[in-house]
């Protein structure tokens, strides 16, 4: 059998990606938080208990995520999903929030190939992100 190239625009993303379970920087900053309080409850210095590697990523995570609130997170997953996009899809519209169906299908351009998703359900997809963005 032939390896396929991987392209993320074809929904393509290797074989790694086929049983794994993507997650949007707000929910990694959700787990390395309760890693850091974890690691603050059994030192009075966390700092020296965690990795370099792993304060870099927390920073990270929590600076780019765009829902700070879990119920928020879940909701947005929620939209998404019932849109039955592939996990990669979900996690890359939720952690970049496009405003416009042109910048959606620019960012993940899956969604609308093959008549996956009319410009109209990925607008309305994008309203209901906007108004979960608004009430957090």
């Amino acid at each position: 059998m032939a390896n396929e190239e991987e392209d993320a625009s074809e929904l393509k993303l290797g074989e790694d990606f086929l049983k794994e379970k993507c997650l949007m920087n707000a929910e990694v900053a959700k787990i390395l938080q309760h890693k850091y309080d974890t690691a603050n409850q059994m030192s009075d210095d966390p700092s020296s208990q965690l990795s370099q590697v792993f304060e870099k990523s927390f920073a990270y995570v929590k600076r780019f995520s765009r829902y700070k609130n879990p119920e928020a997170v879940q909701q947005v997953r929620e939209v998404l999903s019932r849109n039955q996009l592939a996990e990669f899809e979900v996690c890359v519209l939720g952690n970049l929030c496009p405003e416009t169906v042109e910048e959606a299908t620019a960012l993940v351009p899956s969604i609308a190939k093959k008549g996956r998703l009319d410009d109209e359900r990925i607008e309305q997809m994008l309203a209901d992100l906007a108004r979960i963005k608004t009430f957090e």
